[in-house]
């Protein structure tokens, strides 16, 4: 089996972030995403952004490079790279450009996991992390102008991320084969 790295695809709030943390918590390795913007106070506790000058970004040599609201994203290609080399199994979170530019050099390594959401649930959990509706306005807008809620369309699996963190995790950890069968007598004793 070639080593695989798992990408997590969906629109804003559809649980990438958190879904990615307790991966990372299971000891599951992560491609970190680095970033030119300013830090919110939604990042002061999260583990799946790096914050990068404009001149360190375009210093290195990234394998996934995007823009969004004038900052720009990437992966690094040697964090991208190690990755493949040194784990069996990777997460990384990406759009769909991001899909585009890795599917380019590593196609057979890269399995995506879109994270389907309703609206409610993405303005639910907009409201919890205190978003304005001016916020919420632009992030719905933006992916649906953008097709994001359509990208399970051209992804290699789905996750319907609605309900507690765990079942989505579950989907995710069976995606990536890291669950066992148990015996009948196991079963019988849930």
């Amino acid at each position: 089996m070639n080593n695989k790295i798992f990408a997590l695809i969906g629109p804003h709030s559809a649980g990438k972030s958190t879904l990615l943390t307790k991966l990372m918590d299971m000891g599951i390795a992560y491609i970190p995403t680095y970033t030119t913007r300013n830090p919110t106070p939604q990042d002061m506790n999260s583990r799946t952004i790096n914050f990068i000058s404009k001149s360190g970004f375009f210093k290195d040599e990234w394998i996934v490079k995007v823009t969004y609201k004038g900052e720009y994203y990437g992966i690094l290609k040697r964090d991208m790279l190690n990755a493949l080399k040194d784990h069996k199994i990777s997460v990384c979170m990406l759009d769909i450009n991001g899909v585009k530019q890795v599917k380019k050099f590593l196609n057979q390594n890269l399995e995506t996991i879109f994270l389907m959401v309703d609206y409610v649930t993405l303005v639910d959990r907009m409201l919890r992390k205190g978003y304005n509706n001016t916020d919420m306005k632009y992030h719905l807008e933006y992916a649906e102008n953008n097709g994001e809620f359509d990208n399970w369309k051209i992804s290699n699996h789905v996750v319907k991320n609605t309900g507690s963190v765990e079942k989505g995790l579950a989907q995710i950890l069976a995606i990536m084969g890291l669950s066992v069968t148990a015996p009948r007598s196991v079963i019988d004793k849930l």
